[in-house]
């Protein structure tokens, strides 16, 4: 949890001094979804661009497109 604390105060440090709150919360957020990309794509759990092309025409066959 260290680790994490001392990455957030050091990227929140980069960011411009009138920097908003909502601002430092949506950087944080693309931070913590950039890295379980990152560990998904480790763990395997990756999709092929066919498999993905035939999940979005499932989709958006159900959604009567």
């Amino acid at each position: 949890m260290a680790k994490a604390k001392a990455e957030a105060l050091e990227m929140i440090k980069k960011l411009p001094d009138d920097v908003t709150t909502g601002a430092i919360m949506e950087e944080l957020f693309f931070k913590q979804q950039v890295e379980k990309g990152l560990q998904d794509v480790a763990e395997g759990r990756v999709l092929t661009q066919e498999e993905l092309k035939e999940r979005i025409a499932r989709w958006r066959k159900s959604a009567g497109r």
